[in-house]
């Protein structure tokens, strides 16, 4: 990575803030912004220089080696921007899932159909092994759409596990993290437990997400350097099955209160038969934007 200077940073640290903003909504996955934005393959990297060799060159050459080594200022830069977008645009966020579901999921509908064919332009070679991958990366994600929440559940080895699911989730194009821990029914426990300052539940989740992310991260470096065209297949397939879960117009069949969280259990169905105000023209308007954004950032992206 050649030397950055300090507008490239600021560039990195807003690409972070619309992987924040992405990760807030429960079905849209920091993963497909960090990928559209140019920076996945260096994120992935990036973590992957967590290692021994990292802690033998603190040792050996001091901090600023490590730093260097680590590609620091880019980790930096970025997970800044996460944290201040979840801060800033939760409540936002939650306000408009709550009064404008339409709207919101209209446009994210957009962007993610957009990341489709994004990541699907990236695969060099088209044959029968990526056809078929592809269409397994889109029935596993539907099907994870499609699953019940669970009531909610805790016990320190399944936080663990949580902790490093979710956030394999969040780094994967398609698949959201935030709805993982719906799915395994540790959502409400693990939200619970930062609003209540629960350190040992804090501690346990996030032993288990930097598990998961190293390891996890182990795993798509390997995937990308040997199996560049089947891991994309299977991302972007990841991302198709995905759009189950966002699509806007929907008919409540069931919900639960799970202390408080209220999860709906719903279907998919066709604006013309949405009970209410469809908002199809507006809809319609920020799915175009939302698309048109996919390919505005692609712009960004390969402008050096």
């Amino acid at each position: 990575m050649g030397k950055r200077n300090l507008l490239q940073y600021i560039f990195i640290t807003l690409k972070g803030m619309a992987m924040g903003a992405a990760d807030v909504v429960p079905g849209v996955s920091g993963g497909t912004i960090a990928f559209i934005s140019g920076i996945y393959e260096e994120l992935i990297t990036s973590i992957n220089n967590i290692d021994i060799s990292l802690f033998k060159t603190l040792k050996r050459d001091g901090i600023q080696e490590a730093w260097k080594q680590l590609n620091g200022n880019f980790l930096l830069a970025l997970f800044t921007g996460i944290f201040i977008s979840i801060v800033l645009l939760i409540g936002v966020v939650k306000w408009l899932l709550e009064n404008e579901p339409i709207l919101l999921w209209s446009f994210f509908f957009g962007l993610v159909s957009a990341s489709i064919l994004f990541v699907g332009k990236e695969i060099s070679k088209w044959n029968v092994g990526t056809i078929v991958i592809l269409i397994i990366g889109t029935i596993t994600a539907y099907f994870l759409t499609t699953l019940p929440p669970n009531e909610n559940t805790t016990g320190l080895p399944f936080l663990f596990l949580s902790g490093a699911l979710a956030v394999c989730a969040m780094i994967l194009p398609g698949i959201s993290g935030a709805f993982i821990l719906v799915i395994l029914g540790s959502y409400k426990t693990i939200i619970d437990s930062v609003h209540e300052l629960d350190i040992k539940n804090i501690i346990i989740v996030g032993l288990g997400a930097i598990f998961g992310l190293l390891s996890f991260a182990r795993l798509l470096k390997w995937m990308f350097t040997h199996h560049k065209n089947l891991t994309l297949a299977l991302l972007t397939g990841f991302i198709l099955g995905s759009l189950n879960k966002i699509w806007p117009w929907k008919r409540v069949l069931e919900t639960k209160n799970i202390s408080e969280k209220i999860i709906i259990i719903d279907e998919n169905i066709s604006p013309f038969t949405f009970q209410g105000e469809n908002q199809l023209v507006f809809a319609i308007l920020l799915a175009i934007l939302g698309f048109s954004l996919i390919f505005a950032l692609e712009k960004l992206a390969t402008k050096k």
